[in-house]
């Protein structure tokens, strides 16, 4: 892979991770071009998730320490019975919704190695129908009225409804973050809200698909090149710790729109470049 592709795909990844743009999709497009794709890239790409939950968990430190310390008494209160749906503060609420929304991950896990078969084959076409998919909620999302529910007034229907979305943000081009803040927006969730949900939502999520990929890779032959993988986790976690602020940005100044017309364009060229492909029989590279 070498140390500068290393470099690239961990800044993509940084950056995009946090932008309603799909890190995923990037990630793949890119290794298509530079012709690093495979069971390696894909193992490397959980290497890079993992950094970019480092992120995560600095960025959103207090929410999470409460929730953790919340868990505890919530485990307690449930074994003495002593659990009162309609008395639970934030973080309580915060935590069970987010445990909502996983369980909707549940009927989409048996198509899990279908959605990473995407990131891994010859073609691209995929990413490009899924660009656009993300092109069209975040187009619909920035049309909704602003919400004014916070962490404490999330339903389970919005939990379940973001939850859905965020399993269909399996396949490679469609964004993650881009899918669970829109469904919140849907929902009529502050901005605020939309953002904090949507990346905590992402922590157990990402953790298990990084474990899944170390597990597969030490079973399988492909070969892995640990130096690259030490470079992009550092470089991603890093990078990410600074694309945070865009995400301050981008709730303060409602720029979805902006992000929509950019996944909208790439989605047609992509889609674009993969007849090309099919048409002159190989893919386009520039490793």
């Amino acid at each position: 892979m070498g140390f500068f592709n290393a470099v690239m795909q961990a800044i993509i990844q940084g950056l995009t991770e946090f932008l309603p743009v799909s890190s995923s999709g990037h990630l793949s497009l890119y290794q298509h071009f530079t012709g690093n794709s495979g069971e390696g890239a894909l193992f490397f790409s959980a290497v890079l998730h993992f950094g970019t939950l480092v992120a995560v968990f600095v960025a959103f430190r207090v929410r999470i320490m409460g929730m953790v310390r919340e868990l505890g008494s919530l485990c307690k209160d449930i074994v003495h019975k002593d659990f009162h749906w309609n008395s639970m503060n934030d973080n309580r609420r915060m935590l069970v919704m987010i445990f909502f929304s996983c369980c909707c991950l549940l009927p989409f896990a048996p198509f899990l190695g279908w959605f990473e078969s995407f990131s891994e084959d010859s073609s691209i076409l995929a990413e490009g129908i899924c660009f656009l998919y993300t092109a069209t909620i975040l187009f619909m999302s920035d049309r909704c009225v602003k919400g004014k529910k916070t962490a404490g007034d999330i339903k389970v229907k919005d939990s379940l409804t973001i939850g859905f979305m965020q399993g269909v943000a399996m396949l490679p081009g469609v964004s993650r973050s881009g899918s669970t803040i829109s469904a919140g927006l849907f929902c009529k969730m502050t901005r605020e809200t939309c953002v904090e949900y949507s990346f905590i939502l992402g922590i157990p999520v990402i953790l298990l698909g990084c474990l899944k990929e170390f597990k597969d890779a030490v079973q399988s032959s492909a070969e892995i090149e640990w130096g690259s993988c030490f470079v992009g986790f550092i470089v991603a976690a890093a990078v990410g710790l600074g694309a945070i602020k865009m995400v301050s940005w981008l709730v303060k100044s409602d720029k979805f729109k902006v992000f929509a017309y950019y996944t909208g364009i790439l989605g047609v060229a992509v889609i674009l470049i993969a007849i090309i492909e099919k048409i002159i029989g190989h893919a386009i590279t520039f490793g």
